[in-house]
């Protein structure tokens, strides 16, 4: 994760975690990335990983306040280092200063677009506002239609606070209704200050030590409540999984089949361990992580190391490891931590029923949400197994409560439900033997 431009930027979100970190830098800092270090990544970025497709995601602060030129600069040097290898650029905005130079630029450079949309105006506006308290809502929809306009391709990023999070289906909705097929939920947890924040002159607490004892548990009033995201969440799903499978795509859910169907999740917050994540700054530092952008956690700069020799080193290795090596015995136990692994540790801050240390802070929230989805996502991996669309799943749902149509006279979620991904695998199953159609199937002649 590349921040060019540090953490400045042209909004003052409440909720920012980043925003307060220009107090990590001198008075005089510029916070601009230089030639030279926008350069040497860039050629070591793409040197150091042995895949054909490499991705570049750029972030903040608010990247677009380097203007276009900065980014012409960037392509200039990725295609100059390429080697043969295909490049992606991947650009998170608050869109505010998209204008049409912009649209054009990404459009013709093929840059996915993430763009920070926390739901409609009154949710929006609610903490995202600019540096003279206005609101921003309708300025985020101008460089939205910017990006229609020009055909950039774009998914939305909403943060779920705890105003947002009491209105799963109209954040879901409007985001919908805005032509967004790709959606991320984060969940917003903050801690106030301790003493080490307060050294630091930092208004919120960094991630807790892997090694503490002890951590404050207490956090700001915008933090979402883990009751709410659990139910946030599930909401969404329910709405989601009769409807949109395969029409819309939710960053959460395609991370939990992942899990279940036993593949990597592809998001570092629900991997056994973490690590390779590395956030650089606009200076060329480069951190454990974007969320552990602390002096203890620097592992080196780019202008004088490698970024592999960064990502091997001795400390970041066991900094991805402690994720797991830190897992408190109640998470180990539980049901559902192949789908979660204790999600980030920057957020593992609670005591555990037995008085362990370690326990994220939404794991209720998780426990509700893993649980409810747990029929679904079998269904779902059954369906992919048997070379069948995961959007199956649909019809299924939408037939759970009916009477089962073998003749069995119980609900089709208590008969056939389990079995019709072997029938559309080509496979007999209990009392039903053939599909007919889309939508049917057909009871065995004998043996009812």
């Amino acid at each position: 994760m590349i921040k060019p431009v540090g953490p400045i930027c042209n909004l003052d979100c409440r909720y920012c975690f980043y925003l307060e970190k220009e107090k990590l830098f001198s008075p005089t800092e510029n916070f601009r990335m230089p030639d030279a270090v926008l350069e040497r990544f860039i050629q070591h970025y793409i040197e150091s990983q042995p895949v054909p497709v490499i991705t570049f995601a750029w972030q903040g602060g608010e990247p677009t306040l380097l203007g276009v030129d900065f980014f012409r600069k960037a392509v200039a040097l990725q295609q100059r280092y390429a080697n043969g290898k295909r490049i992606e650029n991947a650009l998170q905005t608050n869109g505010v200063l998209l204008d049409d130079e912009w649209g054009a630029f990404l459009a013709e450079n093929q840059f996915l677009v993430g763009l920070s949309v926390d739901g409609p105006r009154e949710l929006h506006d609610r903490y995202r506002v600019d540096k003279k308290q206005q609101p921003t809502f309708d300025r985020v929809m101008r460089g939205l239609e910017v990006l229609k306009k020009h055909h950039v391709e774009f998914n939305t990023l909403t943060v779920v606070h705890r105003h947002n999070a009491r209105h799963p289906l109209e954040v879901y909705r409007f985001l919908k209704d805005i032509g967004s097929r790709y959606l991320q939920f984060i969940p917003l947890v903050e801690r106030l200050p301790d003493a080490e924040a307060r050294a630091l002159g930092l208004d919120l607490a960094g991630p807790p030590s892997p090694d503490a004892v002890t951590a404050s548990s207490e956090v700001t009033r915008w933090s979402v409540l883990p009751e709410d995201y659990g139910e946030f969440l599930v909401h969404i799903f329910d709405e989601w999984v009769r409807q949109d499978v395969g029409q819309v795509f939710v960053q959460l859910f395609d991370v939990a089949l992942a899990n279940w169907m036993g593949e990597p999740p592809g998001l570092c917050v629900f991997m056994e361990r973490c690590g390779a994540a590395v956030a650089m700054e606009h200076n060329g530092d480069v951190y454990s992580c974007d969320h552990y952008v602390y002096p203890h956690y620097r592992l080196g700069n780019v202008l004088n190391a490698s970024l592999g020799e960064m990502v091997q080193s001795a400390f970041q290795q066991k900094f991805g490891r402690d994720k797991s090596d830190t897992l408190p015995a109640y998470c180990r136990r539980c049901d559902v931590r192949f789908a979660c692994h204790g999600e980030c540790p920057k957020h593992r801050f609670l005591r555990t029923p037995d008085g362990e240390p370690g326990l994220n802070y939404l794991c209720a929230a998780y426990k509700r949400f893993f649980h409810h989805i747990d029929p679904f996502m079998r269904r779902m991996t059954q369906l992919i197994q048997s070379g069948l669309p995961a959007a199956h799943i649909m019809f299924l749902t939408a037939r759970r409560n009916d009477p089962c149509p073998c003749g069995s006279g119980r609900k089709f979620k208590q008969c056939c439900w389990d079995h019709v991904a072997a029938l559309r695998a080509g496979r007999s199953c209990g009392n039903v033997t053939k599909l007919v159609g889309p939508a049917g199937f057909e009871p065995a002649t004998k043996g009812l």
